[in-house]
């Protein structure tokens, strides 16, 4: 492992374009021998775009897998960079909407996609802001300290387990921490609600609108997609949710899961289709996924 991240670092110092052309080669490898994966994707890709044929979505699936490689050697860029070549490859799309970031406890609602390293990044090299984040610590420690330090690099970030619960969560936003969220992965039952997404009753975590509904925060989607040609990255701060949650935490667990969806027709490829995102069914309802599939 510790030789894998050797590479990544040096590979960071390639011009972005043949970087991203040789991450794309990776994947391509990958969608033919992770056939596990694969079928996770297809698998997901059906369930969510029905009324595409196979091809189309044979063709989607490909696309994932080559921006998702891509993405993972392109993480050296996100951790070694200087400041300077980061501030040329990450543009943000209109304005960081600081004063609803600043003007109280605020959420940065992430979903999914690949590039979901880059918004963090994109808000601290562009404001005084530092943030905090639910971590998942790795199982191979040198994997975890390049992690660590990549992330918080620029600025001091708040790193916090799940297990911790809600309270360290509410007290870093109460100090002025924006909440970075990643509310689109099945956790299970526990905290969640079958809500639809794509048409299909998905297991959805309803803690961006609890926390919501006792902080009083702002909701602040944020998502940042590849630019053309190789050029970096371009993130677009979203206009913070009016009325959110409101009285229904259902219901606005539901509006979320709305605003994911038209956000991955958008660019259906960078979404991260290789999780199973439902794995936890309904009572009575059977597995989509089959036997032996990976667990993630």
């Amino acid at each position: 492992m510790r030789a894998l991240i050797a590479v990544i670092w040096l590979l960071h110092w390639l011009p972005l374009p043949l970087l991203g052309r040789l991450g794309e080669a990776l994947g391509s490898l990958l969608y033919i021998i992770m056939k596990p994966r694969r079928r996770i994707c297809l698998t997901n890709l059906a369930l969510c775009f029905p009324d595409l044929d196979q091809a189309a979505r044979t063709e989607i699936a490909r696309r994932h897998f080559r921006a998702y490689a891509r993405s993972a050697l392109e993480r050296g860029v996100l951790w070694w960079a200087p400041e300077s070549r980061l501030k040329k490859l990450i543009r943000v799309d209109g304005e960081i909407p600081l004063d609803q970031l600043r003007s109280g406890p605020a959420i940065l609602l992430c979903p999914h996609f690949v590039g979901l390293e880059v918004p963090g990044i994109a808000l601290v090299l562009n404001s005084e802001l530092s943030v905090c984040t639910i971590y998942t610590r790795q199982k191979n420690r040198i994997v975890d300290d390049a992690l660590l330090k990549g992330r918080s690099r620029f600025r001091p970030v708040t790193l916090l387990t799940r297990a911790q619960g809600v309270k360290p969560i509410i007290r870093a936003m109460r100090e002025g921490k924006p909440f970075i969220m990643l509310p689109d992965m099945d956790f299970g039952l526990r905290d969640s609600e079958f809500v639809p997404f794509f048409g299909i009753p998905a297991a959805t975590l309803t803690a961006p609108a609890r926390i919501a509904a006792a902080t009083g925060a702002n909701v602040v989607p944020v998502i940042a997609r590849y630019q053309p040609d190789y050029r970096g990255w371009h993130v677009t701060f979203y206009p913070s949710w009016e009325n959110f949650p409101g009285p229904d935490i259902t219901e606005a667990t539901r509006r979320m899961n709305a605003f994911i969806e038209d956000r991955v027709r958008e660019t259906p490829a960078e979404y991260f289709w290789t999780h199973k995102r439902f794995k936890t069914r309904p009572p009575g309802m059977p597995d989509l996924y089959g036997p032996g599939s990976p667990d993630l």
